[in-house]
């Protein structure tokens, strides 16, 4: 660190606008000399105003404490002098810096100057997989001791132990990547320049500078790699008492349940004999250990793999972090295991320096690139999934994927992607996701080989992962950025690069380059000719509105047929003209500068992509072989043509997991088909049936502890309008009401489960307007920004908040103790008669003779309803109520239905007055 003061500082006010009267209640101030924090100011500041509610309870400053406080104007001068010749630090320095900037101006003192450091941005390039930038979260992640978020005296002193931190962490980089870093910092927001600077300093002079392997100049962490699949005489526990025994080894606080003995048992069985069964294991069993006991002792008597497949990379990653070792406590030996994905999953080392030589950077690419520059010095997986980055990087992200296996001798040894398969075959257990498991079934070289079991987990969600594996969307946002990228001739641009290359190597080019500019002006009239009309089009169907949201099948753009067909014409066209460019420079290549060559590189590159696009568009338009396939189209009309996507979708995903168990009918493995909804009532073989096995494939249920849901109630609102008697908005406002009602009694930890994306903003947009939960943080799936996973952080992180989620919300979600005291259920969850793929599915099952509703609305309905149930109560500690709002769970005959597929939990019907009651009586007492 060089002699220069560092002031770290944070402010609470009262809001974010001085212009608007708000004001400071709390200023502290942490001064940083040589690497050590030397000395603190803190104040609390009287803002000669009223603390607004919701500040008080995030600050926990209220206005008594600030009622005997000086006023910034008795205090301005004092800090101003304070800040003087100092560098200024702030956990996001624009509303800080602004703010006091402000003050001091209004106050008539001098205002401060100089270098400023916002370690907001320099934890994102230093920390880049970090899930959240928040103070509070890093802090966490970092070991960084918080006392109490939102305090200006705990948070400055946070904040300057981030950047000692983060300066710590600048000083164990390679000399390569900080000079990589120094290179590109200059473009910043905040002076961190001279930060990597003063690294790059000590670390040339430090005799014990770290060292990696260099690609090309890019330091990369290595990994070991495994050297073979680890075998021994470990025994299954066929004894009870000593299946207990090496449970309490990985679990201290071991909790008997004789379900997951014998669940244990079955899976055992079925890996050993070599067969196949479907087990439904509900939440409170203990699933995960359940099975990956058994494939771990397989695995080290076979001397082979097994695979395990679940539904999504999360939880994918969740088994590794979170069981595999305990498996490894459990019996004493190093169970190895590796995380397979889809290759597009990992970083192309070859292709990210390739375009660090051509890349005229904007922030966002700057920045981007700086993460990657820090993320692969820390990295064992090359899975760009780790990193957290903005919008615009993530496109820079999506063109460094690895996309194909041609590579050059150098990439291939640091190839994540090649690694991860190598490792494959050393492995015991292979943890991978539905995706990509079908996907290599289909492969000529399978990486999936050898193995000896299949394990899949969240089975009832393999019908719609084969499903989306046969789904092609058209995105028109997509298709004009691959299209911009090639047909942009601005100075600087890709096209007029490879014009420069073509008068340089091959003497002439005007008449080529005239070709292909009349090419691709044909080329993007005709697609915005498409555009139009499909933007202009009203749907035939009046279901096919929801809200702003608008969707038709393709069939009722019938007599547009040759248009579609001019569209592939013109394309192949232009992709013609595009190809003749490329190979009249390719003789060139070796006679090229590295520079020209990464040009040529992504001149080829987006010609691929384009190829692909082609493909697409015909597979979409004009392919005649849609016996199975169904094709709409989607739109916002607030946002047309940005928001139109053409989706051609199978029908039935049992034909694709059909095939899959085919292509296994030659490996003498066991297959273990599990999930905590693998039956319905009066249908117990339906998912099985959807996933296409076989009749004679024993299915086998497992109970939780009776006691496990001894915490948890039902309740049924009698009062609710009914949903199909009164209009969407009378319905919205009083489910807003009773969500309302529910939260003030409960204290907030809710979940409010919608089946309509429209109906949930509108309910929470009511919300937010009344004021009524003005105390509350109110998170909204596809309204508050950020991932299910982020949205779900947020929702933990907050002691008094509710969550509005629509259908990924109805499963796979964890949130176990007092952080959920409720799931409120808006609508029975069936499928909107109108959804396309639905409605194709319905038509089949009708023309068979078979009823849709009874065949496949309801028990659809069923699962989801249970997977909605499954939210609630996660461990037997777990207490919370199931509150359902749609009157038809009563009044229909059906009814008794869903109420039946829940596990026995004692149901109460009653007024919304009623169940507030009891719920104020149950949280307040």
């Amino acid at each position: 660190m060089d002699n220069s003061t560092y002031a770290v500082v944070d402010l609470e006010t009262t809001g974010h606008s001085p212009s608007r009267g708000d004001r400071i209640i709390q200023i502290a101030i942490v001064f940083i000399e040589n690497g050590t924090i030397t000395h603190k100011y803190a104040r609390f500041v009287n803002p000669e105003r009223e603390i607004p509610v919701f500040i008080q309870q995030l600050t926990a400053i209220t206005d008594e404490e600030v009622l005997s406080a000086p006023t910034f104007e008795e205090i301005a001068q004092e800090v101003s002098d304070m800040l003087q010749g100092t560098v200024f630090v702030a956990h996001n320095t624009d509303f800080d810096l602004s703010f006091l900037q402000s003050e001091f101006k209004r106050c008539k003192v001098a205002g401060w100057s100089g270098k400023k450091i916002d370690t907001v941005e320099l934890s994102k390039i230093l920390f880049p997989s970090s899930s959240s930038y928040r103070l509070q979260d890093l802090a966490e992640d970092l070991d960084i001791e918080l006392p109490a978020a939102h305090r200006a005296d705990d948070d400055a002193e946070a904040t300057a132990n981030l950047l000692l931190t983060a300066l710590s962490k600048l000083r164990t980089l390679p000399e390569e990547t900080l000079n990589l870093l120094h290179r590109r910092s200059f473009s910043l927001r905040s002076d961190i320049s001279t930060l990597i600077y003063e690294a790059l300093k000590h670390v040339r002079t430090s005799k014990g500078s770290v060292k990696l392997p260099l690609f090309r100049g890019i330091p990369y962490r290595n990994v070991k790699k495994l050297t073979g699949v680890v075998t021994g005489r470990c025994q299954y526990p066929v004894m009870e008492d000593e299946k207990i025994a090496l449970l309490k080894k990985g679990y201290p606080s071991f909790e008997y349940r004789k379900s997951q003995l014998a669940y244990m048992d079955a899976v055992w069985e079925t890996l050993s004999l070599h067969s196949e069964a479907v087990a439904e294991v509900p939440t409170g069993v203990g699933k995960t250990v359940g099975y990956l006991l058994p494939a771990a002792i397989h695995s080290f008597q076979t001397g082979k793999p097994v695979v395990i497949s679940t539904f999504t990379n999360h939880l994918v990653d969740k088994i590794l972090e979170d069981e595999v070792e305990r498996i490894r406590k459990m019996l004493g030996i190093e169970c190895t295991a590796t995380v397979l994905k889809g290759r597009e999953q990992y970083i192309s080392l070859g292709k990210f320096e390739e375009l660090l030589r051509i890349t005229d950077e904007s922030y966002d690419e700057t920045f981007t690139i700086m993460q990657i520059l820090v993320w692969l010095t820390d990295t064992e997986t090359g899975d760009v999934n780790e990193l957290n980055v903005s919008g615009g990087g993530q496109l820079f992200i999506d063109r460094i994927r690895k996309r194909n296996n041609r590579m050059k001798d150098d990439e291939k040894i640091a190839d994540y992607h090649q690694r991860v398969m190598d490792a494959c075959s050393h492995s015991n257990l292979i943890i991978t996701n539905h995706s990509m498991l079908l996907s290599d079934s289909t492969r000529a070289q399978r990486t999936l080989n050898n193995f000896s079991g299949l394990i899949i987990d969240e089975a009832h969600q393999f019908i719609h992962t084969a499903a989306n594996s046969k789904e092609t969307v058209l995105s028109y946002m997509n298709w004009k950025y691959v299209m911009g990228q090639l047909g942009s001739d601005a100075d600087g641009q890709l096209l007029h690069q490879i014009m420069k290359l073509h008068k340089k190597y091959c003497n002439y080019g005007n008449q080529v380059f005239g070709k292909l500019t009349v090419s691709f002006e044909q080329f993007t009239n005709v697609f915005d000719s498409v555009a139009s009309v499909l933007s202009n089009h009203r749907p035939i169907a009046s279901g096919g509105q929801q809200g702003n949201r608008v969707i038709f099948g393709l069939d009722e753009l019938a007599g547009n047929d040759l248009l579609f067909s001019q569209m592939a014409e013109k394309m192949n066209g232009y992709i013609q003209c595009i190809q003749t460019v490329s190979s009249r420079l390719e003789p060139f290549r070796e006679r090229m500068t590295l520079k020209e060559q990464a040009f040529l590189s992504e001149w080829d590159y987006w010609l691929r992509e384009l190829k692909i696009k082609a493909g697409e568009w015909v597979e979409i338009f004009l392919d005649d072989e849609t016996e199975n396939f169904t094709v709409w189209i989607e739109k916002d009309k607030r946002s047309l043509p940005g928001s139109l996507n053409v989706v051609k979708s199978p029908v039935e995903g049992s034909v694709i997991t059909k095939e899959f168990i085919s292509s296994l009918k030659d490996e003498k493995i066991g297959i273990i088909w599990t999930s905590a909804t693998m039956t319905i009532n009066k249908d117990e073989r339906f998912v099985a049936r959807q996933l296409g096995i076989a009749d004679d494939i024993p299915l086998l249920t497992f109970d939780a502890p009776s006691h496990f849901y001894d915490n948890a109630g039902i309740f049924i609102v009698e009062d609710m309008p009914s949903i199909q008697h009164v209009s969407q908005t009378d319905y919205i406002e009083a489910v807003a009401d009773a969500v309302v009602q529910t939260v003030i009694a409960t204290g907030g930890r809710l979940f409010v489960l919608f089946t309509s994306q429209d109906m949930l903003r509108k309910t929470y947009e009511l919300i937010l307007e009344s004021e009524l939960l003005n105390d509350y943080a109110l998170i909204a799936q596809g309204v508050s920004s950020g991932s299910r996973m982020k949205l779900l952080k947020s929702f933990r992180q907050f002691g008094k908040s509710i969550l509005f989620g629509t259908n990924s919300f109805w499963e796979g979600v964890d949130v176990p103790g007092e952080a959920l005291s409720a799931v409120i259920i808006v609508r029975l969850p069936f499928s909107s008669p109108d959804e396309v793929v639905f409605k194709a599915r319905a038509a089949r099952l009708a023309a068979s003779g078979s009823n849709p509703f009874t065949d496949l609305s309801l028990p659809e309905a069923i699962l989801r309803f249970r997977q909605g149930f499954g939210r609630l109560i996660r461990s037997s500690g777990d207490r919370g109520f199931f509150i359902i709002l749609d009157r038809r769970i009563d009044t229909k005959s059906y009814g008794k239905r869903f109420l039946d597929a829940l596990p026995a939990v004692p149901v109460q019907k009653v007024s919304l007055e009623h169940m507030v009651n009891e719920l104020e009586d149950c949280y307040n007492k």
